[in-house]
C-alpha cells in the first residue's frame, strides 16, 4: 500500500486556498482597521480574535453536518465548493469598502467572509482522511501541510508584488489575486478529485489490506477509546497553548528582554517556518516507521527543551536560530501526526465531526492563550513567556503519553521480495 502523491497534492488544494485566504487576513485586515478608519488596538484585537470564536461554533457543526450529507459530487465537496464561491463574493467587497472607507460595509462583509470560510474548513480538511488509507495519513498529512505552506508563500509573494507603498495602498489587486487563487484551486480539486468514487476504493483496500485496529462503525466509543481521545485533545490544546504564546508575543519578548530593534526578530521565526515546511515530508515518512505517537512525544520534548534553553539566554545570540530550526522540526512533528491520530479514533462516517472536535481544541487555545500569557507578560514579567510555553509543553507529554489509540504501524510485506522495495 503505497501513497498517491499526485491525488494527495490534488485534495490539499483545498488547503492551500484557505491557507492563502488566513495568510492575507493576518497580514492585510489588521492594517486596514488601524490605518483606513482608525480603529484601536484593543478593538482590532477583537475583531481579529472573531475568526478564533466563530471557529469554535462552525468547525465542528459543519465538520459534523458534512457527514451526514450524501450527494451526487460527495460529502464535504458541496460545502468546499458553496463555502469558496460564498466567501469569494463578500471578499470582493472588502476593498471597496476600505477604498470608501464605509466601516459599516466592511464589518458585515468581513463576517460574512468568515462564516463563509468557516463553513467548509472542517469538511475541506476531512477530505484527506476520506480518501487516504489509514496507514498513510500521517504522510498524507505532511503533504497537505506543506500545500498550506504554498497558499500561504503565494500570498506573501502578492502582497510585495501587488501592495503599493504609503499607509492606504489599494488592496483590491491583492483581494482578487487570493480569490481567483481559491476559485482556480477548487476547481481544479472538483474535476480531478471524485470524492464519491475514491471514497468506495478507499474502503475495497482497507478491507483488503490494513492490519490496523478494527474502526468502531456503529455504537458509542469504546471507554478505552474515548479515553485516548479525550486526551489527544486535551494534548492538542497544551501544545497550541504553549508555541502560540511564543509566536504571538516573540516580537515584543525579543524587543523587551534581549534588545533587538526593527525587525530582527524575524529571522528566529522565518527559520522556524522554513525548517517546519523542509521537515513536513520527512516527518510524515518517519512517523510511518516508528509511529505516529512516539514522533509527537519527540517532538514535544524538542519543543519544549529549546523553549527552556531560549528562556536562558540573557540576551540574543546567533545561536539561537539553531534552536528555532530544532522548534520548527519539533512543530511539524506534532502537526503532522497528531491529527491523523485524532480521525483514526473516529466511527465510521464520523470524520468531519471528529476534524471539528481538533479545531475545536486548538482554536480554543489561541482563544486562551494570548490572554492568559499576555496577563503574566503585562503584569509579571516577559521573562515568563518561554517558562509558562516550557510548562503546557510538560502538560502536553503526560496527556500524550495516556494516549493508547489512533496509532499507525508499519504494514507488512506481504513476501520476501517486498521487504527489499523501499516505502515512499
Amino acid at each position: 500500500m503505497k501513497l498517491n502523491y499526485k491525488r494527495t497534492v490534488l485534495i490539499g488544494m483545498a488547503f492551500l486556498t484557505i491557507s492563502a485566504f488566513w495568510q492575507m487576513y493576518d497580514n492585510v485586515i489588521p492594517l486596514i482597521l488601524k490605518n483606513t478608519f482608525g480603529l484601536g488596538e484593543t478593538v482590532t484585537g477583537a475583531i481579529m480574535a472573531a475568526d478564533n470564536v466563530l471557529a469554535l461554533f462552525l468547525l465542528p457543526i459543519f465538520g459534523a453536518l458534512s457527514d451526514k450529507v450524501r450527494t451526487p459530487i460527495g460529502r464535504r465537496m458541496p460545502f468546499i465548493i458553496a463555502g469558496t464561491a460564498l466567501a469569494f463574493v463578500f471578499l470582493m467587497i472588502l476593498p471597496f469598502a476600505d477604498n470608501t472607507m464605509n466601516l459599516s460595509l466592511f464589518v458585515v462583509g468581513l463576517f460574512i467572509v468568515l462564516i463563509s470560510m468557516g463553513t467548509y474548513r472542517s469538511p475541506a480538511v476531512a477530505l484527506m482522511p476520506d480518501l487516504t488509507p489509514k496507514p498513510l495519513r500521517s504522510k498524507a498529512n505532511a503533504i497537505i501541510n506543506l500545500m498550506g505552506a504554498v497558499g500561504g508563500v503565494f500570498t506573501l509573494i502578492m502582497i510585495k508584488i501587488l501592495v503599493g507603498k504609503g499607509d492606504r495602498p489599494d488592496y483590491y489587486p491583492l483581494f482578487l489575486a487570493v480569490g481567483i487563487l481559491m476559485i482556480l484551486g477548487v476547481t481544479l480539486l472538483f474535476f480531478t478529485i471524485k470524492e464519491n468514487k475514491l471514497r468506495k476504493e478507499i474502503e475495497i483496500d482497507e478491507v483488503e489490506e490494513t492490519t490496523e485496529e478494527p474502526s468502531v462503525v456503529t455504537g458509542p466509543l469504546p471507554k478505552d477509546v474515548k479515553k485516548s481521545l479525550v486526551f489527544i485533545l486535551i494534548s492538542v490544546a497544551f501544545w497550541f497553548i504553549a508555541y502560540n504564546a511564543v509566536t504571538t508575543a516573540f516580537s515584543r519578548y525579543a524587543t523587551e528582554v534581549w534588545g533587538l530593534e526593527g525587525g530582527g526578530y524575524a529571522d528566529c521565526l522565518m527559520i522556524a517556518t522554513v525548517a517546519a515546511i523542509i521537515s513536513y515530508i520527512p516527518i510524515g515518512m518517519i512517523s510511518s516507521k516508528i509511529g505516529r505517537k512516539k514522533t509527537i512525544l519527540i517532538g514535544i520534548v524538542l519543543l519544549g527543551s529549546c523553549f527552556l534553553v531560549a528562556g536562558l539566554y540573557p540576551t540574543y545570540h546567533v545561536t539561537m536560530v539553531i534552536f528555532f530550526g530544532i522548534i520548527g522540526f519539533a512543530w511539524a512533528a506534532i502537526g503532522v501526526n497528531s491529527y491523523p491520530m485524532v480521525v483514526e479514533m473516529s466511527k465510521s462516517g464520523d470524520v468531519g465531526k471528529y476534524t471539528g472536535y481538533y479545531y475545536t481544541f486548538s482554536m480554543a487555545a489561541q482563544v486562551i492563550t494570548p490572554i492568559l500569557s499576555g496577563a503574566l507578560l503585562e503584569h509579571v514579567s516577559y521573562k515568563t513567556l518561554f517558562p509558562y510555553s516550557v510548562t503546557f509543553c510538560v502538560l502536553a507529554f503526560i496527556t500524550m503519553s495516556q494516549v493508547k489509540h489512533g496509532d499507525s504501524k508499519p504494514m507488512p510485506k506481504k513476501d520476501l521480495l517486498e521487504n527489499l522495495d523501499v516505502d515512499d
